[in-house]
């Protein structure tokens, strides 16, 4: 090989180079960047996405908070909103997914959240959390028994009501903002032992949390509430501390609850109801087409959830039962009610109106 074709050759592997690192480092800049906020440069040049959000503006990183691992049901969701978001913003606003509780659990990221700490942005969290700051409306859909079926949420999510309790941490001044809903499916009590309905709830030892409202629906309807951390709750299973337990269908099977508890009662009891929230802060530092693409890609992962929450509980019913699960319809739902009727009336107390809002969309 002559020198001038040794030299040439050098000379465009040094370049070759150069402009990788160049690329290299701008990535980093984006990884760096604080929450809520990327670099100058980082926006320009992006094209205009189908919600209109103008071409050149600033580059917004928002990190989603998520207690669920990505490949969950939840998980899947946001994956379909961060995607959402990017295309209809231009790229403008890109949304950090944090799974696996790594910012913390529900709690932890409300305080924050609340408190304008600035860690996180955007977060999952269940409606009735927020009950744990004063908001009364969002304990409604986490009332026993409110919803028939999965159209009926939907519909709530979808209605004047439904609106009202995602804006009420606002309207209180705590500094979030409601934007959507989503689901995971009800939840059904699940137990080791045979069980045909409602009587052979009696005296078993359900694990709860430390939700109030569970706890009574458990003691409403003769069972003994026993408080089991989740991640204890297999082995809780197994050595027999307690009898049972209630979770819906996707989560039962991912945790493999049946292979201790193959006895499921197809109550229904609570839809699990939750909201995505983003703080007032993060908000602010978003222009109106930025705003309108998040509500757009709102509205779209509703639907998206709605039909993927469905589908997956309908396979993980069927891989269940293959594996001998024993699922116990429920056909009449009333001695439920009716058992329950002392914490329906609790926590509806003063809001019966917008609660009777909720019960006739069915």
């Amino acid at each position: 090989m002559n020198f001038r074709r040794f030299a040439g050759l050098a000379l465009a592997v040094l370049a070759a180079g150069s402009m990788t690192a160049c690329g290299g480092g701008s990535q980093a800049q984006k990884a760096e960047a604080p929450a809520g906020q990327a670099s100058e440069d980082s926006g320009k040049g992006g094209s205009e996405g189908k919600g209109g959000a103008a071409a050149g503006e600033a580059q917004v990183i928002l990190t989603l908070a998520e207690v669920n691992p990505a490949d969950s049901l939840d998980g899947q969701v946001e994956s379909y909103f961060k995607e959402q978001v990017e295309s209809l913003s231009g790229g403008t606003v890109l949304i950090d997914i944090q799974a696996s509780g790594v910012m913390g659990a529900e709690n932890d990221v409300l305080d924050g959240m609340t408190t304008n700490g600035g860690t996180v942005d955007m977060a999952r969290i269940s409606s009735f959390a927020l009950t744990n700051y004063g908001a009364k409306l969002s304990a409604l859909p986490s009332i026993p028994y409110t919803f028939n079926d999965r159209e009926h949420y939907w519909k709530y999510a979808d209605s004047e009501i439904g609106q009202r309790i995602l804006d009420e941490p606002s309207e209180m001044g705590l500094g979030i903002k409601g934007l959507f809903f989503v689901e995971e499916g009800f939840r059904n009590f699940f137990v080791k032992d045979e069980i045909d309905g409602i009587e052979g709830m009696k005296n078993k030892k359900i694990r709860v949390s430390s939700d109030p409202i569970l706890t009574a629906v458990v003691e409403q309807v003769g069972a003994n509430p026993t408080v089991v951390s989740f991640s204890e709750l297999y082995s809780s299973l197994q050595s027999g501390v307690v009898d049972g337990a209630d979770q819906p269908i996707v989560t039962y099977e991912s945790n493999a609850f049946n292979e201790v508890a193959p006895y499921m009662l197809e109550d229904g009891h609570t839809m699990s109801a939750s909201e995505v929230i983003i703080t007032e802060a993060a908000w602010e530092k978003l222009s109106e087409e930025q705003k309108a693409a998040i509500e757009e890609a709102g509205k779209a992962t509703s639907a998206y959830c709605k039909e993927l929450s469905a589908r997956t509980e309908e396979e993980c019913k069927a891989r269940l039962e293959e594996k001998g699960v024993i699922f116990v319809a429920v056909p009449d739902k009333t001695p439920w009610q009716e058992a329950c009727s002392g914490v329906i009336a609790q926590y509806t107390q003063g809001l019966e109106e917008e609660y009777q809002q909720i019960l006739d969309l069915k």
